[in-house]
């Protein structure tokens, strides 16, 4: 039975991601050269070497891209995997380029184009306004929409993402999050945790990372998808290109809707997932909002084979 697909984002990053793939298998071997030759760069170098650098926008996102492509390669050519029927594909932030490929409505070269211009653009964006995100623990959304007006009385803050049941992040310049980080307990949140990332992702502090990246897009074809694909910014399915297109701008300063997309899944009747990247943070995302759903994650060689 085919699995759903689940893409990582930002944050999954690690030193030497998809080295062990690459070496071990030409299909992700492959990838990397291709990837490489689609930047004009070394990106393998970067994941494979780097070290900490590997953490920088810029770089995390075609690396985690380029890693989830080539463990997915892998896995079509050692276990047949068939791309064409899988049920349900969706990406949390920069996944959702990796979803679109697996979907076969955009090229991997073009993907790993524009999520590099995506972290380009939003590593300025975090320059120009300082910012950052903060995560409230056991809180729902209606205490984070609360949370995030209260800093807004200094500066821009709003609720960034909605991973699943109090696992919500909020987002915004450095003075709003310190409101929100004081006022947290007195809103009933058990804790808020400000998270080490470049700056205020999936907020206003992106627009001017928007408005590149819907430039960039306009010159990039994109295909109806072949299967189910959800958007982060609804949590529903969308085949449009045009829309799609839409989205993915809208995307860098939109909520992530995770758990609405998690959700629509599984209300399908999507029961198996497959978390094929670097990290397994999207399979326990999962199980807390559906503790009976099955994950496999492959993040090593060894998982190949391991169904």
């Amino acid at each position: 039975m085919q699995r759903a697909i689940l893409l990582p984002g930002q944050g999954a990053q690690h030193p030497g991601m998809g080295q062990a793939f690459a070496q071990r298998y030409p299909a992700a071997a492959r990838r990397f050269e291709e990837a490489d030759e689609a930047l004009g760069f070394a990106l393998s170098k970067a994941c494979f070497e780097g070290g900490e650098s590997i953490h920088r926008t810029d770089l995390a996102q075609p690396g985690i891209l380029t890693t989830s492509v080539a463990i997915l390669s892998v896995l079509v050519e050692e276990e047949g995997l068939d791309l064409a029927k899988v049920p349900f594909a969706a990406g949390l932030s920069l996944g959702e380029y990796t979803a679109l490929w697996v979907a076969g409505a955009l090229d991997f070269a073009d993907a790993v184009r524009l999520v590099r211009l995506r972290g380009e653009a939003m590593q300025d964006a975090a320059d120009q306004f300082p910012s950052s995100m903060t995560s409230l623990v056991g809180a729902t959304r209606e205490q984070a929409e609360t949370l995030a007006a209260l800093g807004r009385a200094k500066g821009i803050c709003s609720v960034a993402n909605l991973n699943a049941p109090g696992q919500v992040v909020v987002s915004g310049e450095l003075a709003a999050l310190d409101v929100v980080e004081a006022e947290a307990k007195a809103h009933g949140v058990r804790r808020a945790l400000r998270l080490t990332v470049a700056g205020g992702f999936h907020s206003e502090c992106m627009r001017p990372a928007a408005e590149r990246l819907a430039a960039a897009l306009q010159e990039v074809q994109i295909r109806a998808p072949r299967i189910p694909f959800a958007t982060n910014v609804t949590g529903e399915e969308v085949r449009d290109p045009e829309a799609i297109r839409g989205y993915l701008a809208q995307q860098v300063c939109a909520p992530v809707l995770w758990e609405a997309s998690m959700r629509h899944a599984l209300a399908k009747g999507v029961r198996q997932y497959l978390e094929p990247g670097p990290g397994t943070v999207l399979g326990g995302i999962l199980r807390k909002i559906d503790p009976d759903a099955e994950v496999r994650s492959v993040a090593e060689p060894a998982d190949v084979g391991a169904a």
